[in-house]
Protein backbone atom coordinates (compact mmCIF):
# COMPACT_ATOMS: atom_id res chain seq x y z
CA UNK A 1 0.00 0.00 0.00
CA UNK A 2 1.09 3.38 -0.95
CA UNK A 3 1.33 5.79 1.93
CA UNK A 4 1.76 8.89 -0.61
CA UNK A 5 -0.18 10.32 -3.18
CA UNK A 6 -0.29 12.39 -6.59
CA UNK A 7 -2.06 15.68 -5.54
CA UNK A 8 -3.24 15.23 -9.07
CA UNK A 9 -5.12 11.96 -7.90
CA UNK A 10 -6.22 13.53 -4.55
CA UNK A 11 -7.58 16.39 -6.21
CA UNK A 12 -9.77 14.45 -8.98
CA UNK A 13 -10.79 12.21 -6.21
CA UNK A 14 -12.36 15.03 -4.28
CA UNK A 15 -13.82 16.37 -7.52
CA UNK A 16 -15.54 12.72 -7.80
CA UNK A 17 -17.00 12.99 -4.27
CA UNK A 18 -18.22 16.53 -4.57
CA UNK A 19 -20.15 15.15 -8.20
CA UNK A 20 -21.39 12.32 -6.26
CA UNK A 21 -23.02 14.57 -3.56
CA UNK A 22 -24.53 16.78 -6.40
CA UNK A 23 -25.82 13.75 -8.03
CA UNK A 24 -27.52 12.45 -4.59
CA UNK A 25 -28.67 15.75 -3.43
CA UNK A 26 -30.70 15.94 -7.20
CA UNK A 27 -31.95 12.60 -6.86
CA UNK A 28 -33.52 13.39 -3.73
CA UNK A 29 -31.66 10.32 -2.05
CA UNK A 30 -31.44 10.89 1.48
CA UNK A 31 -31.42 14.20 3.78
CA UNK A 32 -31.21 16.77 1.58
CA UNK A 33 -30.04 19.44 4.41
CA UNK A 34 -27.45 16.81 5.51
CA UNK A 35 -25.93 15.94 2.32
CA UNK A 36 -25.88 19.90 1.40
CA UNK A 37 -23.79 20.24 4.47
CA UNK A 38 -21.42 17.28 3.60
CA UNK A 39 -21.10 19.13 0.14
CA UNK A 40 -20.69 22.25 1.19
CA UNK A 41 -18.00 21.19 3.57
CA UNK A 42 -16.12 19.21 0.91
CA UNK A 43 -15.75 22.47 -1.49
CA UNK A 44 -15.10 24.68 0.86
CA UNK A 45 -12.55 22.46 2.13
CA UNK A 46 -11.27 21.68 -1.31
CA UNK A 47 -10.52 25.60 -2.24
CA UNK A 48 -8.89 26.11 0.47
CA UNK A 49 -6.44 23.49 0.02
CA UNK A 50 -6.22 24.72 -2.91
CA UNK A 51 -5.82 28.37 -2.51
CA UNK A 52 -3.01 27.87 0.29
CA UNK A 53 -0.61 24.99 -0.84
CA UNK A 54 -1.58 23.65 -4.26
CA UNK A 55 -2.23 26.74 -6.53
CA UNK A 56 0.99 28.62 -4.75
CA UNK A 57 3.27 25.48 -5.39
CA UNK A 58 1.70 25.23 -9.31
CA UNK A 59 2.28 28.66 -10.12
CA UNK A 60 4.52 28.92 -13.07
CA UNK A 61 4.58 31.04 -16.14
CA UNK A 62 2.73 28.44 -18.09
CA UNK A 63 -0.03 27.96 -15.44
CA UNK A 64 -0.24 31.27 -14.03
CA UNK A 65 -3.36 32.51 -16.32
CA UNK A 66 -5.00 28.93 -15.66
CA UNK A 67 -4.61 29.50 -11.71
CA UNK A 68 -5.53 33.04 -11.84
CA UNK A 69 -8.79 32.05 -13.49
CA UNK A 70 -9.17 29.36 -11.07
CA UNK A 71 -9.03 31.74 -7.95
CA UNK A 72 -11.83 33.70 -9.56
CA UNK A 73 -14.06 30.57 -10.31
CA UNK A 74 -13.91 29.49 -6.74
CA UNK A 75 -15.18 33.16 -5.76
CA UNK A 76 -17.70 32.45 -8.17
CA UNK A 77 -18.72 29.06 -6.17
CA UNK A 78 -18.17 30.50 -2.88
CA UNK A 79 -20.76 33.17 -3.62
CA UNK A 80 -23.23 30.76 -4.93
CA UNK A 81 -22.58 28.68 -1.72
CA UNK A 82 -22.79 31.33 0.77
CA UNK A 83 -26.53 32.12 -0.70
CA UNK A 84 -27.23 28.62 -0.45
CA UNK A 85 -26.31 28.32 2.91
CA UNK A 86 -29.15 30.50 3.94
CA UNK A 87 -31.98 28.63 2.36
CA UNK A 88 -33.50 24.97 3.77
CA UNK A 89 -33.08 22.60 0.74
CA UNK A 90 -36.42 21.47 1.30
CA UNK A 91 -38.60 24.71 2.21
CA UNK A 92 -36.74 26.61 -0.52
CA UNK A 93 -36.26 24.03 -3.26
CA UNK A 94 -36.90 25.66 -6.31
CA UNK A 95 -34.42 28.22 -5.30
CA UNK A 96 -32.36 25.79 -3.63
CA UNK A 97 -32.78 23.48 -6.92
CA UNK A 98 -32.04 25.96 -9.42
CA UNK A 99 -28.92 27.24 -7.55
CA UNK A 100 -27.76 23.56 -7.16
CA UNK A 101 -27.97 23.60 -10.97
CA UNK A 102 -25.87 26.63 -11.53
CA UNK A 103 -22.84 25.21 -8.74
CA UNK A 104 -23.26 22.28 -10.95
CA UNK A 105 -22.55 23.75 -14.16
CA UNK A 106 -19.36 26.05 -12.39
CA UNK A 107 -17.84 23.39 -11.01
CA UNK A 108 -17.92 20.97 -13.84
CA UNK A 109 -16.62 23.36 -15.91
CA UNK A 110 -13.86 24.47 -13.18
CA UNK A 111 -13.12 20.68 -12.08
CA UNK A 112 -13.39 19.12 -15.52
CA UNK A 113 -12.92 21.36 -17.85
CA UNK A 114 -10.46 23.61 -16.63
CA UNK A 115 -8.49 21.84 -14.04
CA UNK A 116 -8.76 18.18 -15.34
CA UNK A 117 -8.62 18.50 -18.81
CA UNK A 118 -5.75 21.75 -18.80
CA UNK A 119 -4.26 22.25 -16.18
CA UNK A 120 -3.25 18.45 -14.50
CA UNK A 121 -1.43 17.67 -17.81
CA UNK A 122 0.52 20.61 -17.55
CA UNK A 123 1.39 19.82 -14.04
CA UNK A 124 2.19 16.08 -15.03
CA UNK A 125 5.03 17.70 -17.50
CA UNK A 126 6.21 20.24 -14.38
CA UNK A 127 6.25 18.27 -11.63
CA UNK A 128 7.85 15.23 -10.80
CA UNK A 129 5.98 12.23 -9.71
CA UNK A 130 8.18 13.03 -6.09
CA UNK A 131 7.14 16.72 -6.19
CA UNK A 132 3.10 15.66 -7.13
CA UNK A 133 3.29 12.88 -3.93
CA UNK A 134 4.72 15.28 -1.65
CA UNK A 135 2.31 17.73 -2.66
CA UNK A 136 -0.31 15.22 -2.20
CA UNK A 137 0.29 14.55 1.56
CA UNK A 138 0.39 18.37 2.47
CA UNK A 139 -2.98 18.50 0.71
CA UNK A 140 -4.45 15.60 2.33
CA UNK A 141 -2.95 16.75 5.66
CA UNK A 142 -4.46 20.31 5.28
CA UNK A 143 -8.23 19.01 3.81
CA UNK A 144 -8.26 16.46 6.61
CA UNK A 145 -7.88 19.02 9.40
CA UNK A 146 -10.22 21.65 7.55
CA UNK A 147 -13.22 18.95 6.82
CA UNK A 148 -13.34 17.99 10.80
CA UNK A 149 -14.65 21.93 11.86
CA UNK A 150 -17.50 22.64 9.43
CA UNK A 151 -15.24 24.42 7.05
CA UNK A 152 -18.80 25.74 5.29
CA UNK A 153 -18.90 28.14 8.20
CA UNK A 154 -15.95 30.38 6.62
CA UNK A 155 -17.27 30.83 2.74
CA UNK A 156 -19.42 33.74 3.56
CA UNK A 157 -16.62 35.72 5.15
CA UNK A 158 -14.88 34.45 1.88
CA UNK A 159 -16.63 35.88 -1.05
CA UNK A 160 -15.27 39.64 -1.69
CA UNK A 161 -12.61 38.71 -3.34
CA UNK A 162 -10.63 36.07 -4.95
CA UNK A 163 -8.03 34.44 -2.93
CA UNK A 164 -4.23 36.01 -3.48
CA UNK A 165 -1.69 33.98 -5.42
CA UNK A 166 2.06 34.86 -5.37
CA UNK A 167 3.94 36.34 -7.88
CA UNK A 168 5.80 34.72 -10.48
Amino acid sequence: MKDTIDVLELLQSQHDEVDDLIEQIEGGDGDREALFAELADKVAAHATVEEKIFYPSAMSSETTELLHESVEEHLSVKRLLSDMLELDPDEDHETFDAKLAVLKEQITHHARREEEAKLFPLLRRLMSDDERSALGNEVMALYESLIEHQPRQNVPAETTEAAPLPAL
